[in-house]
């Protein structure tokens, strides 16, 4: 998995399936860190404390490192591991952002939880295999994503007497600023690029700028973007 880049959930998604008269309801998660999968999952508990079972699965990280699963009392391997796989085997269809960086990224950064209520058939080893993963699946289906990149910053500092304009000019240009803060002496700018991006971009600076732009590196930052 590219260490650059990968995708994301936009936002928290709920969809519920009905399987042999159990309700399957898949809530994701954005989350970036094992204690706000472990608040989500503490969540729903107490929003579901009468559903029989709330099984859940979370990978992050840029090369998917971690990742942790949860039965919730079903039996061995029939709910998280599922739905771990068809978080990590997701593919989603790009339309902007470069194609999503040539389709190289992957799934992370998200949390699952399926939340059964039991219907009174049961569906054996099999068919609990199908009704985890393929309601993440589903639910993924209906899931905005984004396109997480990580990217090199600039800080550039704009002379105060022509500031303004010139920072209309690079947003029209469409470079990416993400900060912008006012001194005593002119606007301090902070533009993400591309790695492999930053030399044309810095060229564009000095040339909308007419050379009056004072450049230099400001390390590095992940991005969130549209696809």
């Amino acid at each position: 998995m590219s260490t650059d880049s990968y995708l994301t959930l936009a936002g928290p998604v709920r969809h519920e399936v009905e399987i042999k008269r159990s309700r399957f309801i898949g809530c994701l998660f954005p989350v970036t860190n094992i204690e706000q999968a472990r608040d989500h999952i503490a969540e729903l508990r107490h929003e579901f404390h009468d559903a029989r079972h709330r099984p859940s699965a979370f990978v992050l990280g840029a090369t998917r490192s971690t990742a942790r699963t949860s039965d919730d009392g079903e039996p061995a391997g029939t709910a998280g591991a599922p739905m771990l796989q068809a978080l990590l085997g997701h593919q989603q269809t790009y339309k902007s952002a470069a194609d999503a960086v040539a389709n190289a990224p992957q799934l992370s950064d998200i949390l699952a939880v399926v939340v059964r209520y039991f219907g009174g058939i049961k569906l054996g080893a099999g068919g609990l295999t199908r009704a985890y993963g393929g309601t993440v699946t589903a639910t993924l289906d209906t899931a905005p994503l984004l396109l997480r990149r990580r990217m090199q910053l600039l800080g550039v500092h704009l002379p105060l007497a022509n500031a303004g304009t010139i920072e209309a000019a690079l947003r029209t240009a469409g470079l990416t600023i993400t900060s912008s803060t006012w001194t005593g002496t002119g606007e301090m700018l902070t533009i993400a690029t591309n790695p492999t991006d930053s030399d044309s971009i810095h060229e564009q600076i000095i040339a909308l700028s007419a050379g009056t732009a004072a450049i230099e590196p400001a390390g590095e930052q992940w991005i969130d973007q549209a696809i």
